[in-house]
């Protein structure tokens, strides 16, 4: 078997997509979107991270590392998740 050549590859798949191809496309991942709110829900989940981890490091006195706050940070807002989520199952079963 001979290597597959990845630039002449992509510079024909490239050349062979047409415009309404590409927006076929876009309007799928559009509609998957729209179906599934976990990818969105863990998007906003990591963006709002980006806040609380400094916040963890600078309240620390920089004694833990920025990947250590940044995990901190991250299983705080697991934790305060998963107990919202408790909650609502807790005190309205129906929807569950």
């Amino acid at each position: 078997m001979k290597p597959i050549q990845i630039r002449p590859a992509l510079a024909k798949l490239a050349a062979g997509i047409a415009t309404s191809q590409v927006l076929e496309e876009i309007t799928e991942i559009w509609c998957q979107w729209r179906r599934q709110k976990l990818p969105l829900y863990l998007f906003l989940a990591m963006c709002f991270n980006l806040v609380v981890a400094p916040l963890v490091y600078a309240a620390t006195g920089e004694q833990l590392s920025r990947s250590q706050s940044w995990g901190l940070g991250l299983l705080g807002l697991v934790t305060l998740g998963l107990s919202i989520y408790l909650f609502f199952v807790m005190f309205v079963p129906e929807k569950f």
